[in-house]
Parts: structure tokens; sequence; C-alpha cells
């Protein structure tokens, strides 16, 4: 234990909080002994793990707050309670009259071994900020350690962050902002504002604008509102690099708001110091995290994802018209890269009008939303940026990719590819005895899906409800005008006659038991071997024995089909429900030689 004794810091925390010219002299990176590890509540679901530690010098202990980028060493079982670790970076803070440190990166000594104990009889250093300090530290049982009942008193001026930034004020990384922290200044470049919006309702008139901040740690959004609008939205420039000082409101991120990774989010307060930075070249441009055309295919309906890729095509702009009546454009453009793959993104309003990007640049957009109807497409948000030629290492190889094989590719689209091929998902059969099984309190309330393969039997598809006609541009649901023509609503034109597509539920049964599936146009088509277009003409020709047995040859049928199970709400009841994505016809010759061989396995002579 001696040892110990003489590597720890001792008396670093009271300088660290009283002196901080003595903490910097004598105790550059302090090395003190973690007394107790507890996790905190995350403000938000699916929000990172946050831990509270205690630490020692042997003659203080403090509370302290670990910054998610240091969570691997509880993560990897780096930092154990009574272990050693050297605090190479740190600030302090004043959370609710108790004193505390935010451990912002940390190393563990391992060669100073775990002893039995605590090294010293340390006390609390909420005792350096009072003249005379109480007799004895009282710690309950059931209370965080260290955490003892005492009269309010003045504290001592905070100490800045060490090692400092800036000859002012320290700079925080973005990653470590949460609620915790009620005093830091970032330096941060604004890769995205947004306009200003206005709202008006019943009670209240108000306008807002947001920004993405962004440094070599992370990004985050901010907010202002009303008199923040005039204060800070011509300060603010997309592109350039600000210092930020607080005070400013940090709450738990609204997802549905904001597509950035970050769980917490800023609002701009009236105090909030806003500087433009001298030294515009120390904070990275933009920071991608970039998914192929072909991954697309595993990521879930409505989350975000970054895409580079080569345009292949551009379409035209297309006037919509919302439901409340306002009017805005679209335009879609056809992408494709090195995968073999091709997908469609739509960008809106006056990116869509002002869109002169030619076709075979390397484009990378940040921030586009993933819609899994008809396939996959992506839709540019809002808040989402477009890079055009950027200088980086997946432009350069996509641009060389293109030119010397891509330009003449064929490519295939998620819509045509089928749920399993592209994605490369396992889709483990199961009977359907072992489906209807599964437990709804198992799966996801994010809507994350459960595959698996069936092989199964139809018994039953409703003739009456099969098919929806749809808009033959954008696949849509049209409606039909008096005047017998169709109407699409989202592409604002007329036509003839619709393009039917299949969508109907099918009853399907193996030995073990039944089940209702979802289906859609591409499964619709294997199960009946036209299309519903051609279905469809039957039934308004007048041809009812071949529509009937168009509905009654599909009974017994027997194929693979590959599904989803996803949990869903349906009037306040949460449910499971079933779709398939792809159905393959059964190849009864394999089948067979599948189930000898697995006999085989059972064979005591083999």
């Amino acid at each position: 234990m001696a040892a110990s004794n003489d590597t720890i810091s001792a008396g670093a925390l009271e300088a660290i909080f009283t002196d901080k010219d003595k903490a910097a002299r004598e105790y550059p990176v302090p090395i003190l002994q973690c007394l107790q590890i507890k996790p905190m509540a995350s403000g938000a679901q699916g929000g990172q793990e946050r831990y509270r530690l205690v630490l020692s010098d042997s003659r203080h202990f403090v509370q302290a707050i670990l910054a998610t980028q240091s969570n691997h060493v509880i993560h990897e079982g780096q930092l154990q309670v009574k272990s050693f670790a050297r605090i190479k970076e740190y600030t302090t803070q004043n959370l609710k009259e108790k004193l505390i440190m935010i451990i912002l990166s940390m190393e563990v000594v391992e060669s100073m071994g775990i002893p039995d104990g605590k090294v010293g009889a340390p006390v609390s250093i909420e005792q350096v900020r009072t003249t005379t300090a109480p007799a004895e530290t009282t710690i309950k049982g059931n209370d965080f350690y260290g955490v003892k009942q005492e009269p309010t008193t003045q504290p001592k001026q905070m100490m800045p962050t060490r090692p400092a930034a800036t000859p002012g004020d320290p700079i925080y990384p973005i990653e470590s902002l949460s609620f915790v922290l009620n005093k830091w200044k970032i330096r941060a470049r604004v890769t995205y504002k947004s306009e200003i919006k206005r709202w008006h309702k019943a009670n209240s008139e108000g306008k807002l604008f947001s920004v993405h901040l962004l440094d070599e740690t992370g990004e985050i959004k901010a907010t202002g509102f009303n008199d923040q609008v005039d204060q800070f939205y011509d300060t603010l420039q997309e592109g350039s690099v600000y210092y930020i000082s607080s005070p400013c409101k940090t709450n738990t991120a609204k997802k549905q708001f904001n597509n950035l990774p970050h769980e917490f989010e800023l609002t701009f307060m009236q105090e909030t110091t806003i500087v433009k930075a001298e030294d515009q070249s120390s904070v990275p441009q933009v920071k991608f995290n970039f998914c192929t055309i072909e991954q697309l295919q595993s990521v879930e309906k409505d989350n975000t994802v970054d895409i580079i890729a080569v345009l292949k095509e551009v379409g035209d702009t297309t006037p919509i018209n919302a439901k409340d009546g306002r009017s805005f454009s679209k335009r879609d453009l056809t992408l494709v890269d090195e995968t073999g793959f091709s997908v469609r993104l739509t960008v809106w309003g006056k990116t869509a009008e002002n869109f002169e990007v030619q076709p075979e640049s390397v484009v990378a957009f940040k921030g586009a939303k993933v819609s899994d109807f008809d396939g996959k497409s992506l839709s540019l948000l809002s808040s989402g940026t477009m890079s055009v030629h950027p200088d980086i290492p997946d432009a350069h190889r996509l641009q060389g990719w293109y030119e010397s094989a891509g330009r003449g590719g064929n490519f295939q689209s998620h819509r045509n590819a089928g749920m399993g091929a592209a994605s490369g998902r396992s889709n483990p059969v199961k009977t359907i005895a072992e489906v209807n099984a599964l437990d709804i309190n198992m799966l996801s309330d994010d809507g994350a899906p459960v595959y698996y393969s069936l092989k199964a039997s139809i018994l039953y598809c409703k003739p009456e409800t099969f098919a929806y006609a749809s808009c033959p541009n954008c696949r849509k649901k049209i409606v039909q005008n008096t005047d017998g023509t169709w109407f699409c609503e989202m592409d604002q034109k007329s036509f003839d006659k619709p393009e039917y597509r299949y969508i109907m539920s099918l009853s399907v049964a193996d030995h073990s038991s039944q089940q209702w599936i979802s289906v859609f146009d591409e499964v619709g088509r294997v199960v009946f071997g036209m299309s519903a277009n051609d279905l469809m003409e039957l039934r308004e020709n007048g041809e009812q024995e071949a529509f009937d047995a168009a509905f009654s040859g599909i009974v017994y049928k027997k194929f693979t089909f590959k599904c989803r199970a996803k949990k869903d709400t349906y009037q306040d009841v949460p449910r499971i429900r079933h779709q398939a994505s792809e159905a393959i016809a059964l190849d009864f010759k394999a089948e067979g030689n599948r189930l000898a061989e697995l006999i085989k396995k059972y064979d005591i002579n083999a």
C-alpha cells in the first residue's frame, strides 16, 4: 500500500478547486483512486450511458461525471472500484451547490494494481469551501458516496478546464455537452442554418431558426426563438467557425425534429455569447458517416443516413401542393455507386428549383431520410446538406471507379433486388408455430423488426381487396375524377388510367399452424403469375370465371416467404404485423435432398 501512497497525487483535489496555478504546476496530470462507479439515468431513450464516479487523492474525495467519450474505460473493464487513473483532461462545476469534476479524458494506471481498500482516509472536497469544517461527515447507506447534509455555503470560484485551449475560457468538446454542465464554451463550425420559420397558434405566435454545430468530437443542434432570432440569425453564417459560450439551455434532443446523433440539443438565450473565431481552419468542414446504396436495404424506414454516390440522372422539377394548401417543388435524382445498386433521392423546395449539378458528378448527401415504400428511396431533409465533388478519399475513389467501369454499368434497384438478396441478411427458417410464439414485449418499441423465412402453403386471399390504383410515376395512391380520369395529388397530374399494384393479405399454413401475412406488388406478381393490372382487367371486363380461377389457382401453392415481424399499434393496442418481402416457389427436388441430408444426421450407422 505504501507504493500507492507514494504515487497517488495527494493534495491534488484541493489545489484543483482552490489554486489553479498550483494545480497546473504540481499536479499537471493527477493520479486519483476510483472509489465508486454508478450508472446515471439516460436523458433520452436510446441515449448514451453516463456514469458517476467518486475519485480520491487520499486526502479528499469528489463526485465526478465521466464524459461519454471516455465510457470505454468502463465498458472495456479497465476502470474498476479501487483502481487508479491518470486524469488527462477535466473541468470543474458547481452543480446544485455541489462541487464536481467532469472527466473528459482518463487513463487507467494498471501498473499500480488494485489495492484491497481505499488509500488514506479522504474527506469530502466540500470541506475546502467552508471556513470551519464539520466535525464529521455523515454518509447515509442509501446515498451516493460522499453526499452529506450540511448548510449551503458560498462556494469559492470554480476552476476552468485544464489544459485551457485559449488564453480565455477553456474550450469544451461538443461531445461532452449535457445537462450537467452549466458553464462552458465551444468552438464549432456551422454546418447548417435553417430559414426563419414562423408559427401562428390560437394563443401564441413566434419565430425560430436552428443551426448544426460541429467540432472534432461531434455535432449538436442549437435553436433560437423570437428575440434570439433577431439577435443571432445574421451573426451565424453557414460554414464559419464561432466561439459559443453559455448560458444556454441544454435539453434532451427531440428526435422527431433532430436527426443528429447527439442525445442533447441547445437553445440560445439572451445572455448567450457568440463570437466569430479568427482561426477558421481548426475545425472540420463536415463529418460524414457514409453507408453504401446496397447497405440501404438493412436500414429501417425513417432513419437518416449519409450517402456518397455518382449522380446518374436528374429529373424535372415537379410542383407539389401540400394538404394545407402550400405549394413547393420536388426533383428526383438517381444515384449509383460501386456496389452495383441505384437509388432514387428526392430534393425539395429551393434545393430542387436551383439544382444545377451535372450528371456524372460525385455528390455527398448528409441527412437523407430512408423510405421503404416500393423498395428503398431517400429524401433529403430540410436540415440535410449536399456537397458536390467533396475533396475526400471516398469521392476520389468513386470518381475513379465510375470513369473506369461504372459509366457503362447496369445497376439494380432495391425494388427489384428483394430484401434478402441485397442485404445478405440471415432469414432463419421457422415454423408458423414458432413465429406465433413471438412475445410482443420482446420486439423493439422503435419498430426494429425480426426477420425470418416460412415454408408455407397459401390457404386464402380475399378477392374483394387485392390491389390499389397507383400513380404510374410515383406509385402513390391516386383517385378517380368525375370525368373518369385519375388524379395524383403528389405529382399534381391526371392520367387516363392508373397502374394497379398488389396490396393484400394472405392466409398461409404449414404443418404447425396458420398465419396472416401482408404482401405487396413484388410478392403478388410471383404468387399470381401476372400483374395486378392484368388481374384487375379480368374483373373489369366481366371475365368472372377467369378471375375466380386466378384466386382458386393460388390455393395450396407452396412458397418460401421471406418475412419480417414488426411491432406497431392499432387503436391503442400493440400488435405484431407480419409482412412478406419475397416469395420463392419451392424446388421440391432440392427440398427432398435437404430433408434426406437432415435424416442422415440421425443415422447411427452414418
